[in-house]
């Protein structure tokens, strides 16, 4: 239980930092040092028992939300990248939402989250091949980290090529890990 609250002190405390007001500077920094407390809390969520029911079902509830953020996001780079003459404040504003959540990810499955304790797109192989869902999210991260930084310049190819790039990594995470939709 220690653990759990450990863990999760760790990524308030990692929005806190990324929240400041500071702008986009520390931003890199911030992702550099959230990085190592990431892995620190993955090792800790892998060693945590499992998650009480209603706990589970709360974390499950807020990893729908967050995942929520980053798609609204998404869509909100994608119009603005489709548009003849993009609002860049709002590609910045929409791809600082994604890169603040994508080092989160690995964090939102600890044991104890997935179909078989409530509803959810997340595939059970999540908790299978944990180490291939790892990478993925590393892969995410990366290109919401690069989308993050071609939005604070003025070239929109260069924001469109690392737009394109993250849309990659999510399909390759979603095609294995992500309940199909009908």
């Amino acid at each position: 239980m220690h653990r759990i609250l450990l863990a999760i002190l760790t990524v308030a405390l990692l929005a806190a930092c990324q929240q400041d007001g500071r702008g986009s500077e520390p931003l890199a920094e911030a992702n550099a040092t959230g990085h190592e407390a990431s892995e620190a809390l993955q090792n800790a969520l892998a060693d945590a028992p499992p998650l009480e029911r209603e706990q589970a079902l709360a974390l499950m509830k807020q990893r729908n939300e967050n995942y929520k953020r980053i798609g609204d996001a998404m869509k909100g780079v994608t119009e603005q990248l489709r548009a003849g003459s993009p609002d860049l404040g709002q590609v910045r504003q929409h791809s600082a939402t994604i890169a603040d959540l994508a080092p989160r990810v690995p964090t939102w499955f600890p044991a104890g989250t997935g179909p078989d304790v409530g509803r959810t797109e997340a595939r059970a192989d999540i908790w299978v091949n944990r180490e291939d869902f790892e990478a993925k999210a590393s892969d995410f991260n990366q290109a919401a980290q690069q989308l993050h930084a071609a939005a604070q310049g003025s070239d929109v190819g260069a924001m469109r090529s690392a737009h394109a790039n993250l849309g990659r990594t999510c399909k390759a995470c979603h095609d294995l890990y992500r309940e199909k939709h009908q």
